[in-house]
């Protein structure tokens, strides 16, 4: 009698979707999962030279990649990444939203372009990918998302320089406790990680060093404070977590 066939490190190899996922927090997180063998799927929109980088370190350690251009706040875009990496991986078992932008700008003094430029960035691609991901996930009864907010976007204080991407990061934590009450009857979990002022070149240097002496632990994150709990979040150990906003900031701004 033939046993049945051991399946094969591919069959068992997880996917991670991380769209943003080339440069700062993002990419830590790509060679984190890349060298606990996960494929990794990133995407980008103008970050060309970090991309062609992170390609090839990649490369180096074997990993399973796919890195492409995407401009995933155009919702026809999220839909066809979320289908080709599952054409090319089989499934996506983690979807991690490391898409965004920040930018400073004095409330009256903001031009329609670009204050809807901050919800084109940083809401409604999350929207858009997690509708996308969501059928596969629901079909296997397992999966989890995860969702960039902002450390204080919870207490809906004044931003009078950073309103629109406040109200889109705050809409983001909003979406993801919706997913999470959505999904969490097929398996899957939605969570968001709401990093304060992390080293990891998207904060203007002057902003942090201002910002330094209010931090309550006395020093900056790293993009690996965020990694660990992401890897935390996509662990069996997680499972039961659903809905949640972990703020890493060094009890800055809570």
């Amino acid at each position: 009698m033939q046993t049945a066939s051991k399946k094969t490190a591919a069959d068992a190899r997880k996917t991670a979707l991380i769209p943003g996922g080339v440069r700062g927090i993002g990419r830590a997180l790509a060679l984190r999962l890349a060298a606990e063998d996960w494929a990794v799927v990133a995407c980008y929109k103008k970050s060309g030279g970090a991309a062609y980088t992170l390609r090839k370190e990649l490369k180096a350690i074997n990993a399973p990649s796919w890195i492409t251009r995407a401009d995933v706040s155009d919702p026809a875009a999220a839909e066809k990444l979320v289908r080709d990496t599952e054409k090319r991986f089989g499934r996506i078992d983690a979807l991690i939203n490391c898409v965004g932008a920040y930018r400073r700008a004095p409330l009256l003094e903001e031009t329609i372009e670009n204050w809807q430029s901050m919800f084109d960035a940083n809401l409604h691609p999350v929207f858009y990918l997690c509708r996308a991901a969501s059928p596969g996930f629901m079909r296997r009864g397992c999966g989890r998302i995860i969702n960039f907010g902002m450390v204080n976007a919870e207490q809906q204080k004044a931003q009078p320089y950073v309103t629109a991407h406040y109200i889109a990061k705050a809409g983001v934590i909003v979406l993801t406790r919706s997913l999470a009450r959505t999904l969490a009857p097929y398996g899957v979990t939605a969570n968001v990680i709401s990093p304060g002022f992390i080293d990891s070149g998207g904060v203007p240097p002057e902003e942090l060093a201002q910002s330094f002496k209010s931090i309550p632990a006395g020093y900056m994150g790293s993009p690996d404070d965020v990694v660990s709990a992401v890897r935390w979040l996509l662990s069996e150990e997680a499972r039961y977590v659903n809905g949640a906003n972990i703020q890493i900031s060094g009890a800055w701004g809570v």
